[in-house]
């Protein structure tokens, strides 16, 4: 048995591999390996995933990474969050000791992989929702297929958009990111290369090929005087991609993009005013197609886009799910869009972190995943409304998410400090 078979049969959620360059280099893949769980992510994955990329960062041999999922189904749907459900329902003392080893693992492979200097190749391929978004925010090249499906529904379990996405919600442009994280709409590949998360389109049984193009790439330039140059590597990453992606056999056939043909109405939306002002909108199709009908006509579009916006089904989901889902969500979506504006990427999740730790100790996150994962019902009693998040003891209950729940003990107090890597990388 290879060692690469052994380590596979030990540490099966995640399969290793690598794959050899025409110059004598390795390519590593890693591939989520739960496809009946479309790949979600657990506490050992990301633990594994954390140890490989460790590994193969000091591998002079390693000069790119893959990362998919098993299956065509999906990349990976988001967090495994059945045994964070069973550890809400102990009622530990907060925080939540499991809660802190799955929020932990997680955001700690987030960083690493945000700050890893080799490239990382994301084969986004079908499912990439909730950690998921996350993995694929913190890969330096994105690839996604004409089966690619993204969102951040968290508003529909009572948690809020975690896994990062506080912050690669705020870099897409036009305010989008606030409309997908309230409304947990879901977007495709074409979406995806618009708001910042994806820079190439393949066809999905494109994989191969794309495996090919990297392998045939010429690497040799990236050690030099016996050192690797991660930035030509990151160069010879984009221009195999690049030119593999403008192939005719490898061209996917891309749904339309629904934030390209809306952003208009999209960005006027969430620049109305503050969360009640959208809120009244949001949950009154009259008043939203008013509202539309003033923009277009205001503007001069195409008055199309008025019965097309407020017909499609696309936004008729999207407000469907906001209307059912948790205000409490609702508004710690809204106060994180702006709380991170100026953050770094470790402020971010150290802030991130301590939210996702409230939610596992507070009712609406366990109310969430049992009527959409547990009982099934759909219906969901959420502890409070959006009136009741406005008033004084609202606001200083959602205040409440953001305080340090460790006291002196956070995981990531280091992220804050002169010792950040962010810090690191700046200061060169």
């Amino acid at each position: 048995m290879t060692d690469t078979a052994q380590q596979n049969t030990q540490q099966d959620c995640v399969l290793i591999d690598t794959q050899p360059t025409h110059d004598g280099f390795k390519l590593g893949i890693l591939t989520l390996n739960d496809p009946k769980a479309l790949n979600a992510l657990s506490v050992d994955m990301c633990r594994r995933l954390s140890e490989q990329l460790s590994q193969w960062q000091q591998d002079s041999h390693i000069v790119a990474i893959i990362l998919r999922g098993a299956g065509d189904k999906a990349f990976c749907a988001g967090g495994n969050i059945r045994k964070l459900y069973d550890s809400m329902c102990e009622n530990p003392p907060l925080p939540n000791p499991y809660a802190k080893e799955f929020f932990g693992s997680e955001y700690a492979l987030y960083r690493q992989m945000h700050f890893y200097p080799k490239p990382l190749i994301l084969w986004g391929n079908g499912i990439v929702m909730g950690g998921g978004m996350g993995l694929m925010a913190a890969c330096s090249h994105r690839i996604v297929t004409e089966t690619t499906r993204f969102a951040m529904p968290e508003i529909t379990i009572g948690l809020f958009p975690d896994a990062t996405g506080s912050w690669f919600l705020q870099r897409m442009p036009a305010k989008i990111g606030l409309f997908l994280g309230l409304t947990g709409a879901m977007c495709q590949g074409s979406d995806a290369m618009l708001a910042n998360l994806a820079e190439y389109a393949v066809a999905s049984e494109g994989y191969d090929e794309v495996v090919q193009a990297l392998s045939n790439a010429n690497w040799s330039p990236v050690t030099q005087d016996g050192q690797q140059n991660s930035q030509t590597a990151h160069d010879i990453t984009s221009h195999a991609l690049a030119t593999l992606s403008q192939t005719a056999q490898t061209q996917p056939a891309m749904p339309a993009s629904k934030l390209a043909q809306y952003w208009q109405v999209l960005h006027a939306l969430m620049n109305v005013g503050g969360l009640v002002d959208i809120d009244a909108l949001l949950q009154d199709d009259d008043k939203l197609t008013q509202f539309v009908t003033q923009l277009v006509n205001g503007m001069g579009l195409d008055g199309a886009l008025i019965n097309g916006f407020m017909t499609d089904k696309w936004t008729q989901k999207a407000l469907a799910t906001y209307r059912h889902g948790c205000p409490v969500t609702a508004v710690l979506t809204y106060e994180l869009f702006y709380k991170v504006k100026d953050l770094s990427l470790e402020q971010v999740l150290y802030l991130e972190a301590n939210v996702a730790t409230h939610c596992a100790d507070k009712p609406d996150f366990q109310e969430g995943v049992r009527a959409l994962l547990i009982d099934k019902d759909k219906s969901p009693n959420w502890s409070k409304t959006l009136a009741d998040c406005l008033t004084s003891d609202g606001q200083a209950y959602i205040e409440s998410h953001f305080s340090n729940p460790y006291g002196e003990n956070h995981p990531f107090a280091s992220w804050l400090t002169d010792s950040a890597w962010g810090n690191k990388w700046v200061k060169g």
